[in-house]
């Protein structure tokens, strides 16, 4: 029976798992959430997520959220079937794996997501002008972590090492946005870096999941 994931198929959170199933070749079923009807805050779906937030992951009798306890989730179950995206098998790999997914939580997504938030979300889904301070800011906060992944990235050609990991994709979901707006200079003017996403962005499951879904120029 196929696993199923509860969320637009636009949302950041949603695309980050949808992009892991991808990659190991897994069946799953998309069941869309309307966030214009309030529907993840109605009490189904706060019986699957009860902080009325997308996605959630059901697998039989087993109900997930937070998509990056579901990413690994994913990884590991189908283990045998994609590639060795977590690198559990050494220690010493699945530790730089974890440094950059945490780099990628912490320093990385809160920058970007901010800037997403303010041209796309804010203008798109509430008729709202972007605050241009905030952007400022986040676009040198992003800017300055960009920096030091330029540094990592002249080093090996991912940021675990040289082979493509849940650190990479987990990228994905602000970069596909913010590469199609007017700050994707802060991607290609950095060789590296550039050079990095070229990569993410040439793989058949990013290609699959964000095929239709509207970015902001």
């Amino acid at each position: 029976m196929a696993v199923k994931v509860y969320g637009p198929a636009i949302s950041t959170a949603t695309v980050r798992v949808l992009l892991c199933l991808e990659e190991m070749g897994a069946q799953y079923e998309l069941v869309p959430i309307d966030y214009s009807t309030g529907e993840h805050k109605s009490p189904p779906h706060l019986a699957r997520n009860p902080f009325g937030q997308v996605p959630a992951f059901e697998d039989g009798d087993l109900m997930l959220f937070e998509s990056r306890a579901i990413s690994r989730y994913v990884l590991r179950k189908y283990k045998s079937s994609g590639p060795d995206l977590l690198r559990e098998g050494s220690l010493e790999e699945s530790a730089m794996v974890d440094l950059w997914l945490e780099v990628e939580a912490q320093q990385y997504d809160k920058a970007i997501s901010a800037i997403y938030i303010e041209i796309a979300i804010k203008p798109v889904y509430f008729g709202g002008v972007p605050d241009e301070k905030v952007v400022a800011e986040s676009v040198e906060k992003l800017g300055k972590v960009l920096d030091v992944y330029e540094a990592r990235l002249s080093k090996s050609k991912y940021l675990a090492g040289d082979f493509l990991s849940f650190a990479d994709l987990s990228h994905i979901p602000y970069t596909h946005h913010i590469v199609a707006s007017p700050h994707a200079s802060l991607f290609e003017s950095r060789p590296h870096v550039k050079a990095w996403w070229e990569s993410l962005a040439s793989r058949p499951a990013y290609k699959k999941v964000t095929a239709g879904t509207p970015t902001s120029k």
